[in-house]
């Protein structure tokens, strides 16, 4: 419960203390997970103190245990191993400590840390920080190249010379912080968070030489890795030897088998890039050559044909050939005409023959009533009526007589 206070109504510190005290005894025994970065086993002394370090947030917690719980583990447990400890947390009144009392004590084991590591690998996989559609490319050429490794290490030495032998300008802002042991892992999420921030480093690369599963440890943290994913920086993994895979390989955006490969893939040879600018420099001139050859080839082939050569010579012969057609076009359309000519005399003597002007040249008449129906019966007209007969020269008017 919450305890009332006022700066009219203060508790003495000796009650804050006894308070936080009887809070801690609340909480009972725990399984605390660490690695021991202090140990002191006094001579004769019957109590062990060791500090217990959370690598990942850089915590560090009290530990006291009897000398017969760590003489159990003594062989095998010393400064850097990650063991874990069942214990109860104790306040220590009179300095306002807090402490833990061991009653147990296990080291975590190489095939442990593999199968947690395994664990958290597929954790992370599931959220999609090792997904290949976050990998980010990397320059072609870097300005400035960001380098996270241990201080005078092997691995700096191997990255700058190499990188350097590669690309004699290209320059590294460089963050010496430790790559092993209970430090690493806030050092390093701090050198690379401060070169992400960099607007002018173009890639991050983290690199450490071999070692074993415990050392390269620090490259497998869940923090490290998530600091990682976040970066608009691209970054090149460089750990350990080919074999060695943590967890900073999966995420990273280019994994590097060892520092000298990563400088391999992150700096371009200047010789190598001379060499394929020459070649092509040579592929394209020869392309050139050869499209300005088969150019004058063709302009050759087309030079020589005769209608290019002599090109009065197709409007001569074409000459003659129209005349011929403009001949025979005439000849046929004479022909026709005359066949015409002919056809229409014919039917013109026809139509003459079959007229009734040339029936009534011949002596006959035709009768018409006054409407100027023809009379073709004696039954059609009556007596007396006037009739006009049509006769070769012209008519005149008769009247039947009946």
């Amino acid at each position: 419960m919450a305890v009332n206070t006022s700066a009219d109504t203060p508790i003495p510190v000796g009650e804050v203390s006894r308070l936080i005290g009887g809070w801690i005894d609340r909480l009972g025994a725990v399984w605390v997970e660490g690695q021991i970065t202090q140990l002191s086993r006094r001579p004769g002394a019957g109590v062990v103190f060791l500090t217990l370090r959370d690598p990942s947030y850089d915590i560090s917690v009290s530990v006291t245990c009897y000398r017969q719980v760590f003489d159990a583990v003594a062989d095998v447990v010393g400064e850097g191993a990650r063991v874990v400890v069942h214990a109860k947390p104790e306040w220590y009144a009179p300095r306002g400590q807090l402490s833990l009392r061991a009653a147990e004590i296990r080291p975590v084991g190489v095939g442990e840390l593999l199968a947690r590591l395994e664990q958290l690998k597929k954790s992370l996989a599931a959220e999609g920080l090792f997904a290949p559609e976050r990998k980010k490319p990397l320059p072609f050429l870097p300005q400035l190249i960001g380098l996270v490794c241990g201080r005078a290490s092997a691995a700096e030495r191997d990255v700058l010379e190499n990188a350097r032998h590669r690309w004699p300008h290209v320059r590294f802002e460089v963050r010496n912080v430790p790559v092993q042991g209970v430090h690493a892992v806030p050092q390093v999420v701090q050198a690379v968070k401060e070169l992400d921030e960099i607007d002018e480093v173009d890639v991050i690369i983290v690199a450490r030489g071999g070692g074993s599963v415990e050392d390269l440890l620090p490259f497998s943290d869940e923090q490290l890795v998530r600091a990682v994913a976040a970066c608009r920086t691209p970054v090149v993994s460089a750990i350990g030897h080919e074999p060695d895979t943590p967890l900073l390989d999966y995420v990273a955006d280019l994994r590097a088998s060892t520092p000298t490969d990563a400088a391999k893939k992150v700096v371009p040879d200047v010789g190598e890039e001379l060499e394929r600018v020459r070649m092509l420099r040579g592929r394209a001139r020869r392309s050139v050559e050869a499209l300005v050859e088969r150019e004058e080839r063709g302009l050759a082939h087309a030079l020589a044909r005769p209608s290019i050569q002599d090109p009065h010579r197709m409007i001569d012969e074409r000459e003659d050939q129209v005349a011929a057609l403009v001949e025979r076009s005439r000849r046929c359309l004479g022909h026709l005409l005359d066949r015409a000519d002919s056809e229409l005399t014919h039917t013109h003597a026809r139509v003459v023959a079959l007229s009734p002007a040339a029936t009534l040249q011949r002596g006959y008449a035709v009768l018409q009533k006054a409407d100027g129906h023809v009379v073709r019966a004696p039954g059609e007209v009556t007596a007396e009526e006037p009739l006009r007969a049509r006769v070769a020269e012209g008519e005149f008017i008769v009247r039947v007589d009946v």
